[in-house]
């Protein structure tokens, strides 16, 4: 094969379908667009979500609910998970995602107090429940906010 020979996928090539170039096209005088009304107009230009005049249903329908944009999305995760990490670790969010405990840290990590900490570990967060630092510290370790 050569470049001179190469060429398009059969039939993913065609002719543009000129509208309103006389009867002979099979779409010529309205052009499709039907006889008069306001769509036929030239300039015609619907709004999105027009009906005509009639209430539109974006304003039919009630409002609900709001969406917050300014909020955080905080990964948790409980305390008994940090177990997987040997006495004297620093546990940060890299440590966390090369552990698996953590795949995507999104906006930051909160460490919360369900389960047992036996090990003493330095870890370095986003955010701790007050629970949390406490069995950190009793294990002998230390709970720093990054």
């Amino acid at each position: 094969m050569n470049l001179g020979e190469l060429r398009p996928a059969q039939g993913s090539k065609f002719n543009k379908f000129r509208k309103g170039r006389g009867h002979g096209s099979g779409n010529g005088k309205t052009a499709g667009r039907g006889h008069k009304g306001q769509k036929s107009r030239s300039g015609y230009s619907g709004r999105a979500g027009f009906e005509g005049g009639q209430m539109p249903l974006y304003r039919r329908l009630p409002k609900r609910g709001f969406k917050c944009r300014n909020t955080k999305e905080i990964i948790a995760i409980n305390i008994g998970l940090l177990n997987v990490f040997e006495n004297g670790d620093t546990v940060d969010i890299a440590a966390l995602k090369s552990k698996g405990l953590v795949s995507n840290p999104r906006d930051g990590v909160k460490i919360l107090g369900v389960g047992d900490l036996t090990k003493k570990l330095t870890v370095q967060v986003n955010a701790f429940s007050a629970g949390a630092a406490e069995k950190i510290e009793a294990a002998g370790g230390k709970a720093e906010v990054v």
